[in-house]
């Protein structure tokens, strides 16, 4: 291994670790959600740096992909997915409709 290679290795990480925390620490559950995927990312170029692109593929697509989606639609369905200072009546993933005058 170069030692390129192995400081590559050392930056993801210490990038998955500081995301695996900032799932702990975080109040917002959808920056939760997104460090969540990020430690995911981290592992599936760990993967492919060694090597084992079958692998990498999997676990970008199951971690990455798959699991962030079912956790931001579980928060959707819990009512948890809102932003802080969002307005209380805003849906954030619809657009705002106009109110029609004969309703």
């Amino acid at each position: 291994m170069s030692e390129l290679q192995i400081w590559i290795l050392l930056a993801l990480s210490l990038m998955m670790l500081v995301s695996a925390v900032m799932v702990l620490l975080v109040r917002n559950h959808l920056a939760a959600v997104a460090a969540a995927s990020v430690v995911s990312l981290g592992l599936a170029l760990l993967f492919a740096l060694m090597r084992a692109p079958d692998v990498a593929m999997t676990e970008a697509a199951v971690g990455v992909g798959l699991s962030s989606l079912i956790l931001a639609l579980a928060l959707r369905r819990l009512g948890l997915w809102r932003l802080e200072g969002a307005k209380p009546g805003r849906n954030l993933l619809k657009a705002q409709r106009k109110e029609s005058p004969h309703a």
